[in-house]
């Protein structure tokens, strides 16, 4: 994948979107001004706070694994709920991006096919990338020997 983020600083501000479509509306139907509005905040604020961020979908999929609250095995808003997460400097860097009178003509447009958006400010704590295969191959043999 080409254009990842690379290098977000220990103290990114991170800030999920919690998008849910409207019944009958399709990713497809939204894919084009999400991107149109994703592009907006790159080429307006890449240079006052913004590092980065993606859009993904829920998919359905639930992690007996990784999940405490039951059994489900499948989310009830696949294919509806969106996350737009991006990562700041800071969250008046992100206030002050959504202040544009061309930003908030863009969120519109997303907002018309959307029951709801909820966004939440998140402190990054921790982030890392995997291993590559020998230094996962040294890290599981320390741990052996610890």
């Amino acid at each position: 994948m080409l254009n990842q983020i690379v290098n977000v600083p220990d103290d990114a501000v991170i800030n999920i979107n919690y998008v849910v479509l409207k019944e009958g509306v399709t990713v497809d139907d939204v894919m084009e001004k999400l991107a149109y509005l994703c592009e907006h905040v790159k080429t307006y604020h890449s240079d006052t706070g913004f590092y980065g961020g993606f859009v993904a979908l829920n998919t359905g999929g639930v992690s007996l694994e990784g999940s405490t609250v039951g059994q489900t095995t499948e989310h009830p808003l696949k294919d509806r709920e969106v996350l737009i997460i991006t990562f700041w400097r800071t969250l008046e860097d992100h206030e002050e991006s959504h202040r544009s009178e061309g930003f908030n003509k863009l969120f519109k447009e997303v907002a018309e096919l959307t029951e709801s958006t909820y966004e939440v400010v998140y402190q990054m704590l921790w982030q890392g990338k995997a291993y590559d295969p020998e230094m996962a191959k040294k890290a599981r043999e320390a741990k052996q020997t610890a």
